[in-house]
């Protein structure tokens, strides 16, 4: 049986174990160089990463491969995911390639590609440069050997672009911004935007040793930051996940928004102004029913989708819209950028800060959620937990129980060997029982 490389989110896992090893990088880069070199000009890859000390053995395994079919290569070092999908349609690169494992801790890796139009590849792109890794690839004829190259502007291309979403003239002097880059792909370019329009900045998880990323930090450890706010009486502080796609908010008071709440925010203020495409925003099936309910009250339409960014995009591009997100913090504004960006979605609440006067504990909390609680339950390789009948008759227990009263939503995570038990409830003593009762049932069955 062929193991399936790409999953919801590019391709991942453990670094030196497969597919995160040299030799299979290397046939990958082969397999996409063959796929997205053309005829009749010199093909160009782009290849960036985030800070973990397995990003220097896989841009090199990356590099080796796309120079083997004739492609240029070109390393961008330490930059934001976002920023390779930006500068691979600005510089017209034939692909893009980020190597990180997003949020997951520092001996995860993965590989997301871009195509030349910046924006990740479809299912079917995928399932192409699939097929040609596991069908071997024809190597180049000596004398059209690609070179590699390393340039160091990247991450102020980056940071010029992020800067021009606000408007001219509007500067972030007086407020005191934490920012916490998670010891990730972010910690030079968000510091250096938010100084460089004015703010006061205090910066947190900016000392990256290749083994601290995301550890105890970031995006998905929000406390370091809410104390940082409070220790030295910050008006707000933005969490980076360690390629920069994400942000969680504290506001003035310690208190966390996700990404539910800042999808909120900018889509009343986007559609207050008349800039809210279609009058609709594009969210997953975990965004939670308050956010639901509320925009529905102001005249908003939510469409859901299934979990992960790009399948959020994939929605924005089919239906002409220019809002997204997940409940995790991914901030989609294709007017802005082509992915998730979790420093362009933290600049669109500091201009509400400054036009509204307001404290972020006042635009942090939109709308009241509807009590939701989500265990992940994690699994080894080769097992099934889903297939089980003891999983599958707590399931439909916990679905009777919710009809009229909640929703439940079981599902594999696409990043991570974990099954996702999340239910929504308004009574709270039945949703700890369903969700206690179908987590229970998977790991009985585990």
């Amino acid at each position: 049986m062929v193991q399936k490389l790409f999953g919801t989110d590019g391709i991942r896992g453990e670094a030196n174990t497969y597919p995160m090893t040299p030799e299979t990088v290397l046939r990958l880069g082969a397999a996409a160089g063959r796929y997205f070199r053309r005829e009749g000009r010199k093909p160009t890859a782009l290849i960036g990463k985030d800070t973990r000390r397995s990003g220097y053995m896989l841009e090199t395994a990356l590099a080796a491969g796309f120079t083997s079919t004739g492609m240029d290569a070109t390393f961008l070092g330490p930059v934001p995911t976002p920023a390779v999908g930006m500068l691979t349609h600005s510089m017209r690169a034939d692909v893009g390639v980020m190597i990180s494992a997003s949020h997951n801790p520092h001996q995860d890796n993965g590989i997301k590609f871009f195509g030349p139009d910046g924006f990740k590849l479809s299912d079917e792109a995928e399932a192409e440069i699939e097929a040609l890794y596991h069908a071997g690839v024809d190597l180049c004829a000596p004398m059209r050997i690609g070179r590699a190259a390393r340039i160091e502007s990247a991450t102020g291309r980056y940071v010029e672009v992020v800067k021009s979403t606000l408007p001219k003239g509007l500067a972030l002097e007086g407020l005191k911004v934490v920012i916490d880059c998670a010891n990730g792909a972010g910690y030079k370019a968000a510091p250096q935007v938010l100084w460089e329009l004015g703010a006061e900045v205090t910066a947190i998880g900016t000392e990256p040793n290749g083994y601290n990323i995301n550890k105890e930090c970031g995006s998905t450890a929000p406390g370091a930051l809410a104390a940082k706010v409070q220790e030295i009486g910050a008006d707000v502080g933005i969490a980076l996940d360690g390629d920069a796609d994400r942000i969680i908010l504290s506001d003035e008071q310690g208190v966390i928004a996700d990404g539910d709440q800042l999808m909120g925010l900018i889509a009343g203020r986007w559609a207050a102004s008349g800039q809210l495409k279609g009058g609709t925003l594009v969210s997953t099936v975990m965004s939670n029913l308050g956010l639901e309910r509320w925009l529905q009250g102001q005249g908003i339409t939510l469409l859901r989708t299934g979990v992960g960014d790009r399948y959020v995009v994939e929605a924005m591009r089919a239906g002409g819209f220019n809002l997204g997100g997940e409940q995790s913090g991914h901030i989609v504004m294709s007017d802005h950028a082509t992915t998730g960006d979790g420093l362009l979605a933290g600049l669109q609440f500091l201009r509400a800060m400054v036009e509204t006067g307001q404290p972020a504990s006042a635009l942090a909390r939109v709308f009241e959620p509807c009590p939701q609680r989500l265990e992940n339950v994690r699994y080894g390789a080769g097992l099934e937990p889903l297939a089980a009948t003891s999983v599958k008759k707590a399931i439909a227990e916990a679905e009777a129980a919710l009809v009229g009263q909640g929703r439940l939503l079981i599902r594999k995570s696409g990043t991570e060997p974990l099954i996702r038990v999340m239910a929504e409830a308004e009574d709270e003593t039945l949703l700890t029982r369903v969700v206690d009762d179908v987590a229970g049932a998977v790991r009985a069955a585990l």
